[in-house]
């Protein structure tokens, strides 16, 4: 006889207890039984890779008794056949806010009146972001309904954080039964939390994603420090944030830069993050594997964009386009790289898309063991509690999920879902009812009932055979099955449309079939019964382990992810250009049918009829061979604000944690002939953030595109900007509001950058055992920069525009001790070129920008000449991404303004600009043993004509304007090709979502404040 799917057998399942918390009295008489159920003939999944067919499962108290192929049932368990099913132990999410209350962000913008200091009452860190306090074991309540959409996708347990500000606080381990909190809490304090988002802080700062960063820097220093230190102050925040660090961390960021980003804070401080990203991370593996950062991956791929409309469509970023094609890509891809990874429901708005979007992934390569792997085992294991959860062993907890097929087949319905031993319907499998009955409609002799159809679609017919006679009469019934309620009804006499019958009842399990009651033609009620004598036969269940699908296809990856990205990155090569016009920019000065020979990144030779072995030789007859341009003062490749312009002194925070490699800027200037450039903070603050030196290394990451062992420069500022002049009304509460007040910042800064200094080289001079007994001074990241000023390991660039403001910087530099190595902007520097020579000052300046605000209208166009004729080190720069691609020609201008050399002209975008940066000695001229940093132009450097034909940094070609005609034919056919795919996508009834900007490569200044981080 056909055995009953147990699912109706379970009502019992539902009545049997966890052991219920001793120390809770009961109002009532205690009942407490063992919740003991054996699982029988299962297909048992020990763990991700062990699969154990007809298999036993024995669960007691909520927890594993037993799980194995040979397992003994104990006297007294419920016993259920779970034949045909399989069982895996249930999920974990290690990213949600399951229980939490809401986070509601900070609403502030540019307009929004400022709060520079913290608002929150109690003994809390000076800053609303650090809540490293929170415990979401506390705030944590049981929520049935939102419990009830994981429990579906095949969750048992999450890891629940209130995801609000920068210092998270705790996260608490969960399970998804609907009990008691105190029940259900497997650890109270499972993880930390962190991020770059300051969440509900309404304060100012951090007010950029750079200020974040040195936020968390300082708040991991400061923590130690009051370890140290424990008298000197009470900071409930910090004693948190100490105590929390040997817990597991959860690092949420936003996108693959910020993964590198959160990674090198952790090794700064000896803490490996586990990183929750957004799912790009395929698009930079090379530098997410070297963080060695096990990562959360979310599975909300994005739908294709509504295309149809070709305006429409040319406002989509390629790389956009390609991340629709390659997102569900990204965890077999990680895969392969073996990357650690967990899979989070986090980001869906729609929770049921969390396991078709999981198949999904299955079918670009990722296998059904390494899926089974991220949802329990290393999830489990990231949180040290691979004894508790993730697995089906003796002395587990009983959480797992029962599914009619493998949980990632297509056609797999997810039955079950037991927590804690307690079982959570999910589906029901539609009743199979087809076989062969015997009908009996009250007294009526028995006739046969054949039912048949496709499962919960059924069919029938009856048949009436004539004892005295050997034909039949076959009568068709009209059959309606919902789960286990039946009605049928059919006529006696198919002739006659009076003589039907009507019959309603339900499925019995003791004796499988039907019963019920129903009428006659003649309205008569009577009680029925059809009694099953033999069931369709079932098939039996698969046992080979499901065949990995073919990956489905892409395009192909490119470096950097974006537009003009290259397939394969560009190498160094040897390169002889041949019978050029040579620019040295040294005493040689320029060359006619002259060579110059790239090797191993360096210049090795320049000179005529140079001959190399090996060397790729370029034909420069009638072009032009210049270094590359050096552009002093740029605000390209930032990721988010230039400023920090919450505070007047922000020394601590650093560009160089916000190099942004896909800016395609980069790529532009590189087709200008830029080569390098100082990347700076903007112009909101008196004293504002560090400088960030980079080659244009296009295709490279963030940390490469850096030139290593160059100096360190930070941004001071002066003028209308820092005194918030030009902010809105609202802004009248930060100091400075006046120039006099911006003297007094500088003063005020270096006077407490000198005792910090000083108190250091006090602490230095001690004995060991002497600095054990009173400890280190506080480290202060603002302080520390500053103090490097002092010590001349850091040096200025000063936003400058108005002679007497030039004049007050020079006085405090000579009064603390300190010198500033260049005035940028300086556009009233010819008034006081012979000061700033005297005091060592360089000048990095406009040609010819002037009236765009008041503070300017004493610029003139001569102004770089005439520096330049006192003495003074001269460039010129862009402040403008725009500018840049054409800084040749801004310097050319000087020879019409001012009558310098055109060599003296070049100089001042090469050379010159490398002098104020103290990379002279590597760049800047064509001398053997500099960087191989050099521009093949078509035309005279200094023409409005001439284009860069060839540039190469550290001997590697990154521009090329025949490969630049390639990659332009590849974008536009790679565009259409994803295009076509969106459209077919559209098509096929897949969701669209609408077309929007999402072109990059904005134009950033020193006056640009981005609200929020």
């Amino acid at each position: 006889m056909r055995k009953i799917f147990f699912t109706l057998l379970l009502a019992i399942g539902t009545s049997c207890y966890s052991w219920a918390q001793e120390t809770f009295p009961r109002n009532g008489v205690y009942d407490e039984r063992p919740g003991l159920v054996t699982f029988t003939n299962a297909t048992l999944y020990i763990d991700y890779q062990t699969r154990l067919d007809k298999a036993t499962l024995v669960i007691r108290h909520g927890k594993i008794e037993a799980a194995g192929a040979d397992v003994k049932i104990p006297a007294g368990a419920v016993v259920i056949d779970a034949k045909g099913k399989f069982i895996y132990p249930s999920f974990i999410d290690l990213f949600s806010a399951y229980g939490l209350p809401p986070v509601i962000p900070a609403s502030v913008g540019f307009t929004s009146p400022p709060q520079p200091e913290s608002t929150r009452k109690g003994a809390f860190n000076w800053n609303q972001a650090i809540r490293a306090d929170a415990d979401a074991a506390e705030m944590f309540k049981v929520d049935n309904r939102a419990a009830e959409d994981y429990r579906q996708q095949g969750f048992g347990t999450v890891l629940t954080q209130h995801p609000d500000g920068i210092a998270r606080g705790t996260a608490a381990l969960v399970t998804l039964a609907q009990k008691r909190e105190n029940e259900v809490i497997l650890r109270e304090k499972a993880a930390a939390g962190l991020s770059f988002n300051r969440g509900s802080s309404t304060q100012d700062y951090p007010g950029s994603l750079m200020g974040a960063i040195a936020l968390i820097r300082q708040t991991y220093l400061d923590a130690d420090w009051l370890r140290q230190h424990p008298n000197e102050e009470q900071n409930i925040s910090l004693q948190a944030f100490y105590a929390n660090q040997k817990l597991p961390h959860i690092f949420e960021v936003s996108d693959k830069l910020n993964v590198l980003r959160a990674d090198k804070i952790g090794d700064e401080f000896g803490q490996q993050y586990i990183i929750k990203g957004r799912g790009d991370e395929y698009q930079m593996l090379r530098e997410v594997k070297a963080t060695n950062a096990p990562l959360i991956l979310p599975v909300n791929f994005p739908d294709a964009y509504n295309v149809e409309d070709p305006l429409d469509a040319d406002l989509i970023a390629l790389e956009d386009l390609k991340h629709w094609e390659m997102a569900p890509a990204n965890a077999a891809l990680l895969t392969k790289n073996n990357i650690a990874f967990a899979f989070t429901a986090a980001d869906l708005k729609d929770k049921k898309k969390f396991l078709p979007n999981i198949r999904k992934a299955i079918t670009y390569g990722l296998s059904e063991q390494e899926v089974l792997k991220a949802l329990t085992f290393t999830p489990a294991r990231l949180l040290q509690a691979e004894n508790q959860v993730g697995a089906l062993r003796k002395g587990m907890v009983a959480n797992f999920i029962i599914t009619s097929q493998p949980i990632f087949q297509g056609d797999n319905v997810l039955l079950e879902n037991w927590i804690q031993g307690e079982r959570y319907p999910v589906r029901q499998l539609p009743l199979d009812v087809r076989g062969n009955y015997s009908l009996q409609v009250g007294g009526q002799t028995p006739v046969r009932l054949e039912i048949t159809g496709q499962g919960d679609k059924p069919d029938g017919r009856i048949i009436f055979k004539n004892p005295t006679e050997k034909d039949t009469t076959k009568i068709k019934v009209r059959l309606n099955l919902t789960n286990d309620l039946i009605t049928l009804a059919y006529n006696v006499d198919p002739k006659n449309p009076e003589s039907q019958v009507r019959l309603s009842g339900w499925y019995t399990t003791g004796k499988p079939g039907f019963e019920g009651s129903g009428q006659l033609p003649n309205a008569t009620p009577v009680k029925w019964v059809a009694t099953l004598e033999k069931a369709y036969p079932i098939p039996p269940a698969p046992v080979a382990a499901p065949k990995t699908p073919a990956a489905a296809p892409l395009g192909a990856m490119l470096h950097p992810f974006t537009a003009f990205g290259r397939t394969a990155l560009p190498q160094p090569e040897t390169i002889l250009i041949k019978n050029a016009t040579i620019w040295t920019n040294e005493k040689e000065g320029r060359l006619e049918n002259a060579d110059v020979l790239l090797r191993d990144g360096k210049i090795e030779k320049v000179g005529k009829n140079l001959t190399a072995n090996g060397a790729k030789t370029i034909d420069g007859t009638g072009k032009h061979v210049t270094p590359g341009i050096i552009d002093e003062h740029s605000h390209i490749a930032i990721s988010h604000s230039v400023n920090e312009a919450t505070q007047s002194v922000t020394s601590e925070v650093r560009i160089g944690d916000v190099v942004d490699p896909e800016d395609i800027n980069i790529y532009r200037q590189l087709a200008g002939g830029v080569v390098a450039s100082q990347l700076l903070h903007g112009s909101a603050n008196p004293i504002g953030g560090q400088s960030a030196l980079i080659k244009l290394r296009w295709g490279l990451g963030p940390e490469e595109l850096k030139i290593k062992g160059a100096d360190n420069y930070i941004k001071f500022a002066l003028g209308e900007n820092v005194k918030q002049a030009n902010w809105s009304s609202q802004h009248t509460i930060r100091f400075p509001q006046t120039r006099m007040g911006v003297e007094q910042v500088y003063i005020d800064a270096f006077q407490r950058a000198k005792e910090y200094d000083q108190a250091w080289e006090n602490y230095r001079k001690l004995s060991k055992s002497a600095q054990a007994k009173t400890g280190a001074p506080r480290r202060d990241l603002e302080l520390e920069a500053l103090a490097e000023i002092l010590n001349k390991q850091r040096f200025i660039t000063c936003h400058s525009y108005v002679q007497s403001e030039i004049n007050m910087l020079l006085k405090v530099a000579d009064q603390m001790g300190f010198q500033v190595n260049t005035f940028t902007h300086i556009l009233e520097g010819y008034k006081v070129a012979d000061k700033m020579k005297n005091h060592g000052s360089g000048a990095s300046t406009f040609s010819d920008w002037w009236a765009y605000k008041m503070e300017v209208k004493d610029a003139i166009p001569y102004n770089a000449a005439l520096m330049t004729n006192v003495g003074l080190v001269t460039a010129i720069n862009s402040d403008d991404a725009e500018m840049a691609r054409r800084l040749n020609q801004e310097a050319a201008k000087t020879i019409k303004y001012g009558s310098l050399s055109e060599e003296e002209a070049l100089k001042l975008v090469t050379l010159n600009p490398a002098k104020l940066l103290h990379l002279d000695n590597r760049m800047g001229s064509l001398k053997p043993g500099k960087d191989a940093d050099v521009v093949l132009w078509t035309d005279h450097p200094l023409s409005i004509y001439a284009k860069a034909e060839k540039t190469f940094v550290d001997g590697t070609l990154y521009y090329d304007l025949e490969t630049d005609k390639q990659l332009r034919l590849e974008r536009d056919k790679e565009r259409q090709r994803l295009i076509q795919k969106m459209l077919g996508a559209k098509q096929s009834g897949e969701p669209t979502q609408p077309a929007s900007v999402t072109r990059k490569g904005e134009v950033k200044h020193c006056e640009d404040v981005v609200a929020g981080n």
